[in-house]
């Protein structure tokens, strides 16, 4: 197993680093410089020459690359021109938030869609199984803005049960202790991720009961009870270890629109602000952040797969 972390490990640097290199040339391709950021629209040839020289935005893009990730192993995310802050502190004060929604919604997919997919397998073709196949393709073919539009328009401004903004508190607790204010954000992300878990956990679970052994298992008068929950149930879970780890930086890019469309101020939010604002550094951080966590994903998801699966041999 130690073996087979390290290399993975080795081959997630190379990937990273490619990543990185092709990150950093392209956003460097559409925007060279922050000088007029930082100098003003009216700023003369002469100046903004000279500031790129002073702050090594006249080198190579492969010497600025260099120098950006000399910075990044010292913990050095780079300056905001636009929030003159660093971008290493602008993270820091909203990662929490993300990660809650991230977590909570995730937390959420996963006890709700694999019963449900487990359900919908043993109770193929009939009535539940066409509702629920019905409602989560309707849901999964939403774009995550118009889902939240749906749900803000009738649970918030129509039956007035929840705020149709997030938490706007600065406290992880109190966010997290906010139920009227969060339960949409976090139900938008909940929902979405429930429609394409649940498929995958269906087909599954079809899977494992054309299977002998669970045919076995019903012929030895198992009760249907355990022959779900101690044959059927782990099974048919295994690919979904792999799909919970790809969903990982998937999270990040939903938390995106669904932090925008709450005005939660999170990762998401603050990267759609970079956007608006150009500010190259933010932008450049959390693309590279996005690229860490898939490659993080993948990894776990391996990882917990050789765990669960003894079948799989790491040679």
């Amino acid at each position: 197993m130690i073996g087979y972390i390290l290399r993975r490990i080795g081959t997630s640097i190379i990937i990273l680093v490619g990543v990185s290199i092709f990150i950093f040339a392209l956003l460097h391709a559409i925007y060279p410089s922050p000088a007029l950021d930082v100098l003003g629209a009216r700023a003369n040839t002469a100046l903004v020459t000279a500031w790129n020289k002073q702050n090594g935005f006249d080198q190579p893009w492969i010497v600025q690359y260099l120098r950006y990730v000399g910075n990044l192993l010292r913990g050095n995310l780079g300056w905001s021109y636009k929030l003159n802050q660093s971008v290493a502190s602008l993270f820091a004060e909203v990662w929490q938030r993300s990660a809650y929604l991230s977590g909570a919604s995730l937390v959420l997919s996963v006890v709700i869609a694999i019963p449900l997919g487990v359900y919908q397998a043993v109770r193929r073709n009939t009535i539940g199984d066409y509702t629920a196949t019905s409602l989560a393709f309707i849901v999964y073919a939403m774009p995550v803005f118009f889902l939240g539009l749906i749900l803000i328009n009738v649970f918030a401004l129509d039956l007035h049960w929840f705020g149709f903004e997030a938490s706007q508190s600065n406290s992880l607790i109190s966010i997290i202790l906010d139920v009227h204010d969060m339960t949409l954000p976090i139900v938008t992300l909940t929902l979405l991720t429930i429609a394409s878990y649940s498929r995958y956990m269906r087909s599954s679970a079809m899977d494992v009961l054309a299977q002998d052994y669970i045919r076995v298992a019903r012929a030895k008068g198992l009760p249907e009870r355990l022959v779900l929950m101690r044959h059927l149930l782990r099974n048919a879970s295994l690919p979904m270890v792999t799909l919970i780890g790809l969903s990982i930086p998937y999270l990040l890019a939903g938390n995106l629109i669904t932090e925008t469309l709450f005005n939660y101020r999170g990762l998401g939010l603050l990267f759609y602000t970079a956007l608006g604002n150009v500010d190259y550094n933010v932008l450049l951080a959390y693309t590279l952040i996005g690229a860490v966590l898939t490659i993080i994903g993948n990894l776990v998801a391996d990882i917990a797969l050789t765990v669960a699966d003894p079948r799989i041999r790491l040679a």
